[in-house]
């Protein structure tokens, strides 16, 4: 088996693998989504009412917003470019290569998503008002992951056979 061969392999392997984070992610956009329509649950006394349940699902979008963007850029982006014969050395030189290949929007939307997400992993309950500002951008940047893992896979298409 060739190298382009063992690595069109392992980018199908890992692509299956962000699909399942993508499709628990979705799901649980949705429950927010139905949540949502009767709480605003980003006012912090709407959210000190919310049940242990609904609260969970938060953080299990969280954990899925937090896994589909790690999972892109550590382990699928350097394939992609691997796959399609551009050399990459470190992480900040995937995502300019990422950047011009249109896979995600721009690198300080990437910078910033993971920035915050970041923020909302340190749960410090003296700052509610702000983690919850923060849970309502991931929560609305589900677009702009969903259009990450698309635009991932259509790139790896155009080189896997």
């Amino acid at each position: 088996m060739t190298k382009n061969q063992t690595t069109q392999k392992l980018l199908q392997k890992r692509l299956k693998k962000a699909s399942r984070h993508f499709t628990a992610l979705k799901e649980y956009k949705f429950l927010i989504e139905q949540i949502l329509i009767d709480k605003n649950i980003y006012q912090v006394d709407e959210y000190k009412q919310l049940q242990p349940a609904d609260r969970a699902i938060f953080d299990a979008y969280l954990k899925r917003f937090s896994s589909l963007q790690d999972f892109l850029g550590a382990k699928i982006f350097p394939l992609l470019l691997d796959i399609a014969g551009i050399n990459n050395n470190s992480l900040s030189e995937v995502l300019l290569y990422v950047e011009k290949e249109q896979i995600i929007d721009s690198l300080d939307s990437w910078i910033e998503l993971r920035a915050i997400r970041n923020e909302l992993e340190h749960d410090y309950p003296e700052i509610i008002r702000e983690a919850l500002e923060n849970l309502k951008y991931c929560v609305d940047s589900f677009d702009r992951i969903t259009s990450y893992y698309k635009n991932s896979v259509n790139f790896s298409n155009k080189y896997i056979k």
